[in-house]
């Protein structure tokens, strides 16, 4: 039982530092552009070395 009283401020200290990592990501337009990420993985825009087959 007084295990609990370590691991509850624990918890609650990473569950808060997870929501700030979340809100400073948010602030800082990580989340702007999801479609392009998902498009431009598609895109071939630069030719690769030719191939020496």
């Amino acid at each position: 039982m007084n295990v609990l009283v370590f691991l509850i401020p624990i918890a609650l200290g990473l569950g808060a530092l997870g929501l700030a990592a979340f809100f400073w990501s948010m602030r800082n337009g990580q989340y702007e552009d999801m479609e392009g990420a998902a498009n431009r993985i598609l895109i071939d825009d630069e030719e690769g070395p030719p191939d020496d087959r």
